[in-house]
């Protein structure tokens, strides 16, 4: 798979237009002290208009977070992209927003699927996603790192611990929501990965301890949804746009967690004869397929089948030959901060 490129992004993020803490230019700007190539701001049932483009060399374009407000408790909250008109109307009908999304040209996935709230205020809460018979969503939202955040304050003592030390409560995508997506693969849909911050920028309170936990710039080096394009970004609004959607609505994905360690780099390509693939890809075998997974660094690299792990190394390189068919993705771990924590999360090859 040569000549390709690969950008990073944050796809889940929000501003003062809804319950963030900042306009969209103090969000680019924090993208851009952060890295990242482009942030697509995620405003709950609001789409702002006429604020796309790039600022600081960094991407900024505007999705819409949307949910029923009328229904309790929450639940099914959606991402959208590039629909390009407000669908807020419709979020009372799961399967009706989808495909008014996908009708206009855009995409959307499913938002922090499994989430386990916390008791500590009705606004820690958890929303899940519970209507499962829907289709046509291009993927899963599998790492939101303020929904695990979320689910480690069970009480005040943990509140307080992780809100001082809150790299040590992020691990990785919840297993149960791991599970959910391999048990869709293997009904036979074609499910992406990303990965967010769901940045709100908020200050939190607890008595006289006031404090901002999550400044924007702090979550957008951590959890990020990579994408692999088979053109450069050219500084074009417009074109540049059509290339970050087209990557996403092709799975071409990872998520990587970036605080511990620059996921910039992985690669995950399978080849059977001449035929190629990365991961979002189909190929169809033609004898063996050889996989090949490059990491930036040494990680415990993991190559799973049908959600099964199927050959494991630890180092910056697997290559694994078989003849069996399947859905093959990968996950990668590193060692921080005294824990195993989860690196690397890959969209699936689809091999036939």
């Amino acid at each position: 798979m040569n000549n390709t490129y690969e950008y990073t992004g944050n796809l889940h993020v929000h501003t003062s237009y809804s319950d963030g803490q900042a306009l969209h230019t103090k969000v680019v700007q924090a993208a851009a002290e952060a890295g990242l190539d482009f942030v697509i701001v995620t405003d709950h049932n609001v789409w702002v208009d006429k604020c796309e483009g790039y600022y600081d060399y960094v991407l900024l374009l505007v999705g819409e977070e949307i949910h029923d407000v009328r229904r309790q408790p929450q639940a099914n909250h959606l991402l959208v992209y590039n629909a390009e008109s407000e669908l807020s109307p419709l979020a009372s009908d799961p399967q009706g927003l989808i495909d008014a999304v996908n009708q206009r040209g855009g995409l959307c996935y499913l938002a922090h699927p499994d989430e386990y709230g916390s008791p500590l205020s009705p606004d820690l809460d958890a929303i899940p996603w519970e209507d499962w018979d829907v289709t046509g969503y291009a993927g899963l939202e599998i790492w939101n790192y303020m929904s695990e955040f979320k689910a480690r304050i069970r009480n005040k003592v943990a509140a307080l611990f992780y809100a001082h030390f809150p790299t040590l409560g992020i691990r990785g995508p919840f297993r149960a929501t791991l599970r959910r997506w391999d048990q869709l693969l293997a009904q036979g849909q074609r499910v992406s990965a990303i990965g967010g911050s769901d940045a709100h920028g908020n200050t939190y309170s607890m008595g006289p301890i006031r404090r901002q936990l999550f400044p924007y710039e702090y979550l957008f080096r951590c959890v990020n949804t990579h994408i692999v394009t088979q053109r450069p970004l050219v500084g074009h609004l417009e074109q540049d746009k059509q290339l970050i959607y087209d990557a996403l609505r092709a799975g071409h994905t990872w998520v990587g967690y970036d605080l511990p360690a620059s996921t910039t780099g992985f690669r995950f390509h399978a080849r059977s004869g001449a035929k190629r693939a990365l991961m979002g890809d189909g190929l169809a075998r033609v004898g063996a397929t050889i996989f090949e997974i490059q990491t930036p660094q040494s990680a415990d690299i993991r190559l799973l089948l049908d959600g099964k792990i199927i050959a494991r190394t630890r180092g910056d390189h697997l290559q694994f030959t078989t003849a069996e068919p399947g859905v093959y993705r990968v996950e990668a771990y590193r060692n921080y901060r005294l824990e195993r924590r989860g690196w690397i999360f890959s969209s699936p090859i689809y091999v036939t």
